[in-house]
């Protein structure tokens, strides 16, 4: 079997130093979309060093490295074929607010292997900290299809309760057509969200946005939406990434108020609401 549980979760944890400034974040929130309208006082903070605020998501690309997907898979015990790897959830925890600009030690590990019948999910999880102490952290989740059925742990749930009632707010972002590919830059070179012919070999009619780039759009529109803009205050960021988005498209994003956090849905408006991010919770302060 390509996966083997046992060595990659005994396997030593992977440290390096990381670190980025002010034009790794504005590259990030450009990524994103933000800087529409471009002289809009609140999005001048995403856009502009003089009055930068860091997205806590840019947590997920900070040190311009491979995100979690891509290096979970070269850790010993696994060996497989990227093709039929897909980012199954996010999951981060901020222990304080990121600084525009850090160098930082992160340190990764496959932190759990569960067997779900068709496919096996690998917990990879990434611990940053620099000299002032623990900074965030990642939790990737990675499913690989193909390569389950050893009969090994299934793994909690993360399948939440629908939310009730109408959403307190909805809002529409719209997925610019080049918007893969800036985000690309950002440090995910995975060809699945550029090159035509390998996003065919995976399966789909054309390449697809990157998750983290739904993963960060949304955040962003939950901040600026229901935290008043105040990107420090949120604590926590849990997703399920249940569809794929392309370039091009309308995000429909769904917030529900809760005490300390927001309950959220995402889906693809031209595709008849089809599911784009699920089980979504911003815990604030």
């Amino acid at each position: 079997m390509p996966i083997d549980a046992a060595k990659a979760l005994a396997a030593e944890p992977r440290s390096g130093e990381i670190t980025w400034d002010r034009k790794d974040v504005l590259l990030y929130h450009l990524g994103l979309g933000a800087g529409v309208p471009a002289t809009d006082p609140d999005e001048l903070r995403y856009t502009l060093e003089s009055r930068l605020h860091v997205l806590p998501s840019f947590a997920t690309v900070a040190g311009n490295g491979s995100p979690g997907v891509i290096s979970g898979l070269s850790m010993p015990g696994v060996d497989v074929d990227l093709a039929r790897v897909l980012h199954g959830g996010q999951s981060l925890t901020l222990h304080r607010p990121i600084p525009v600009e850090g160098t930082a030690t992160a340190t990764g590990r496959i932190a759990a292997v569960y067997d779900k019948g068709k496919a096996a999910v690998l917990v990879m999880r990434t611990e940053v900290a620099d000299a002032d102490g623990p900074l965030w952290t990642n939790d990737a989740q990675i499913f690989v299809r193909g390569e389950g059925g050893w009969g090994g742990d299934r793994g909690p749930s993360t399948r939440l309760e629908p939310s009730a009632g109408e959403p307190d707010r909805t809002v529409e972002k719209t997925v610019r057509e080049e918007q893969a590919l800036l985000y690309r830059l950002c440090g995910d070179w995975n060809p699945l969200h550029a090159d035509p012919e390998f996003a065919k070999v995976a399966g789909f009619d054309r390449p697809i946005l990157h998750g983290l780039c739904t993963y960060g759009m949304t955040l962003k529109a939950v901040v600026d939406t229901l935290l008043g803009g105040d990107v420090t205050r949120v604590r926590s960021y849990t997703t399920r990434f249940a569809g794929v988005v392309y370039p091009g498209e309308t995000l429909r994003i769904r917030m529900w108020r809760q005490e300390g956090a927001v309950r959220v849905a995402v889906s693809a408006v031209e595709r008849g609401d089809a599911p784009v991010l699920a089980d979504t919770v911003v815990e604030y302060s």
